[in-house]
């Protein structure tokens, strides 16, 4: 007798809905707990190149045995999809349970991506931003960007937030509409000097393949976020800020693997494999040390792992389902 399963649906808005932002920080402190003490599976993900269509798809499986679950993603980035009206970033997660491999949870991976993608920026930013940090400058003025600053608010006592963007339209819609959003004074800049020289929190969210900012636009101080690279020869941050700043990641062996803010920085002689100095977790488990002087420079580098998405997916799921969010459907 065939056994009729079924597994629940989550839209955008009931990710959004079962994970706010809030949520989402303190759970991937979990997550990155999860990672840097060894008790999670999430290998390398698997990139494959769309030559054709000048895209990318990656596939990230994970299995956390804290929660008994096992995770896989698929996302595509499309960098032509902004001319045909189409997200640049495209993905859908699934999450299974871990015991009997029962699917339990298909939901839209985009809005996950960019909930835990800034909730992951706003724990480095706990840990590492100064105290008293009140102004944000974003580079870039997408989903990821915004998830980004609903995170330093979350974080933060934000008071304002410069925002630059090669497109000024683009950034003047994305000021109006994160400025109604979080209460605070948002306002579209000319130049990314003008977003991050008086910023003590900066956050990277473009897909420059080259530095967004100079160096000497940054102050002493300063903690970024860079997420928008992903492979190892493409970067946001100027070799020299790398330099001098104290430097945290989410996973070593992905960092090594796939930030060129590290990689080129490191093959171009400006620092060591050992400039690297933890990984966010080993800082939440009082392995390593974070900020130590008010005048130091810290960054953040994600390329996001597995885990995180599979501890996000787990908590929509569960918050979803007792909050009645998604559908039912059998397979």
């Amino acid at each position: 007798m065939e056994i009729q399963q079924t597994f629940r649906v989550f839209s955008a808005a009931d990710v959004r809905a079962a994970l706010p932002m809030r949520k989402a920080v303190e759970v991937m402190r979990e997550a990155f707990h999860d990672v840097s003490s060894g008790e999670v599976t999430a290998p390398l993900r698997t990139h494959m190149r769309l030559a054709s269509h000048h895209a990318d798809v990656l596939v990230m499986p994970s299995h956390t045995p804290r929660l008994d679950r096992v995770g896989a993603k698929v996302i595509s980035l499309h960098p032509g999809n902004a001319e045909r009206g189409l997200p640049f970033i495209q993905a859908t997660m699934m999450v299974l349970d871990a015991a009997n491999g029962r699917p339990l949870a298909l939901m839209n991976g985009s809005a996950l991506t960019a909930i835990r993608t800034g909730a992951s920026c706003g724990v480095a930013t706990d840990i590492l931003a100064r105290p008293d940090a009140s102004q944000v400058g974003i580079i870039g003025s997408g989903p990821q960007a915004a998830a980004q600053l609903e995170a330093m608010c979350a974080v933060r006592p934000i008071r304002l937030a410069m925002v630059y963007d090669r497109d000024p339209d683009r950034a003047a819609a994305f000021a109006a509409k994160m400025s109604k959003k979080l209460g605070i004074d948002v306002e579209r800049v000319a130049s990314t000097r003008a977003a991050v020289a008086s910023a003590d929190i900066v956050c990277c969210a473009t897909t420059s393949k080259t530095p967004v900012f100079k160096d000497g636009d940054i102050s002493p101080g300063t903690h970024i976020n860079a997420i928008g690279s992903y492979k190892p020869t493409e970067r946001e941050i100027p070799p020299e800020t790398v330099a001098r700043a104290l430097v945290v990641v989410d996973q070593t062996e992905a960092a090594w693997e796939e930030a060129g803010d590290l990689i080129m920085a490191r093959d171009e002689g400006a620092i060591e494999t050992s400039h690297l100095h933890a990984e966010l977790g080993e800082i939440l488990m009082g392995r390593k040390c974070g900020r130590t002087d008010p005048e130091q420079i810290t960054f953040f580098k994600s390329v996001g792992v597995a885990a995180q998405d599979l501890a996000a997916a787990h908590a929509v799921l569960t918050r979803g389902t007792k909050l009645e969010l998604g559908s039912a459907v059998s397979l």
